[in-house]
């Protein structure tokens, strides 16, 4: 079978982790989008691991497989595994041949780009969004290219002209070894021994349906979270990808009645972050550079200025793989309602609960008004989700308390006034709670039902 983990809000959710926890009876774990934009943490044997590309699972000795849907980086991948195996692991990894495959000029197109506009989105500048442009113009280069010589240097040679003339003659920027079709050859060329000395690369659905009708269980997790998917995220401001369950179709050959047969689990983090620009309704105090509007707490209380960086602080929220601190929010229903619909959830992980402890009182954004209208879910177009003013519900806050135990002796240990907070997003959204993080391990988790089962 198949287990789906996708992340339900704005990226951060904590997906790493929910793919730690259900990912010990997995024989194989997918990345089916994103690219080496996608921090995600892993605590293993009181060691924390920072990937960025590689699927969570291989700190388990997982297979860890990068779907077709995803765009690799072959550097940040052999850094990644190399790191991996100085500090004692051995990690098994295959690369779908059908991935496209992120250039040094994609990168500085990235930075120069989001220079030039005039409301910047907030990449990470790792060049994800050019590569998939590549991928939409038909002229991308993908892992299997790496593999032959010859038809690598055929397709340099088409498009690397095209890049430099963009880079020099629109943008008047001066170009270097990025730009040159020899250097990248040989660079790429290497990459491609290596890939093929190392066996990784494989023809993904293949090899998943192989998998499968050997009685493999398979996990595949997407990187960021909904409500920066391209299709039904707040456009502009989103990722160039699927993070939705849809896209672990299309991004690991699965057809969708293998996926639809699994279990699909959104990944919730008890209140909202975000980084990059972009409205976010519930956003208790901003960050400069990122927020709308925001000038430096001059248009924030007090007040709220503390709270929020309390609870950034508390939660560790600074991006994994930028550092950036991200903006901090309440819980954001019809954000939550949004994802439910749009990816089928079976049940969600709601994580970071220990992170609210102490606070006198919780909030919730439950619905927007718009127009002169509630809403219970996401408007279609940013604009209007910008405008949106935040009905908010409050729940009386809960102690901090030993979570060890809690995640010990199970769910009804969790404080009460958390239960009730718990139930409100389960009944919202017509959907079980399978766990709940109290902590940053993987042994600071309660589980209430196994999806394997």
């Amino acid at each position: 079978m198949t287990v789906t983990i996708v992340g339900s809000q704005l990226g951060d959710e904590g997906k790493g982790g929910a793919v730690d926890l259900y990912g010990e009876p997995a024989d194989v774990v997918v990345r089916y989008q994103g690219g080496d934009n996608a921090g995600h943490t892993v605590v293993f044997d009181d060691e924390e691991y920072k990937l960025s590309l590689l699927p969570s699972g291989v700190v388990r000795g997982k297979v860890g497989v990068i779907g077709n849907g995803c765009v690799v980086n072959p550097e940040t991948l052999f850094d990644e595994l190399d790191a991996l195996r100085e500090r004692g692991l051995e990690p098994t990894v295959r690369i779908a041949e059908r991935a496209h495959v992120i250039f040094p000029y994609h990168q500085i197109l990235d930075g120069i780009e989001e220079d030039d506009k005039d409301d910047p989105i907030g990449t990470t500048g790792r060049g994800i969004g050019p590569t998939y442009e590549d991928k939409a113009a038909r002229c991308g280069i993908r892992v299997g290219d790496l593999l032959d010589p010859d038809a690598l240097r055929d397709r340099l040679t088409y498009v690397v002209p095209k890049k430099r003339t963009t880079v020099e003659e629109f943008y008047e920027t001066k170009t270097d070894d990025a730009f040159d079709v020899d250097h990248l050859f040989e660079t790429y060329r290497a990459y491609g021994d290596r890939l093929a000395e190392e066996g990784m690369t494989v023809d993904c659905g293949s090899y998943l349906g192989e998998r499968i009708e050997d009685g493999d269980e398979v996990m595949l997790e997407g990187a960021q979270g909904t409500i920066i998917d391209v299709d039904h995220g707040t456009y502009p401001y989103v990722t160039s990808s699927n993070p939705t369950a849809g896209a672990a179709c299309t991004g690991s050959g699965l057809g969708p009645g293998v996926i639809g047969a699994g279990e699909i689990i959104g990944v919730v983090k008890a209140y909202t972050t975000r980084v990059g620009n972009g409205g976010m309704p519930t956003e208790i105090a901003g960050v400069e550079g990122q927020t709308p509007g925001y000038e430096g707490g001059a248009n924030t209380s007090e007040e709220d200025e503390k709270l929020a960086t309390y609870i950034r602080d508390e939660g560790g929220e600074y991006g994994t793989v930028t550092g950036r601190p991200r903006r901090v929010g309440w819980l954001d229903m019809p954000m939550l309602r949004h994802a439910a619909r749009v990816s089928s959830f079976t049940g969600i992980v709601v994580g970071h609960i220990d992170v609210l402890s102490g606070l006198d009182e919780v909030r919730v954004g439950h619905s927007y008004q718009l127009d002169g209208r509630e809403m219970e879910t996401v408007p279609p177009t940013t604009s209007g989700w910008e405008r949106c003013s935040v009905n908010f519900r409050q729940f009386d806050g809960w102690p901090d308390v030993d979570w060890s135990v809690v995640a010990r002796d199970g769910y009804e240990a969790i404080p009460e006034n958390a239960r009730t907070y718990l139930e409100y997003i389960q009944a919202e959204l017509d959907t079980s709670i399978y766990a709940v993080g109290v902590g940053p391990a993987r042994e600071d988790t309660v589980i209430v039902e196994d999806p394997y089962k």
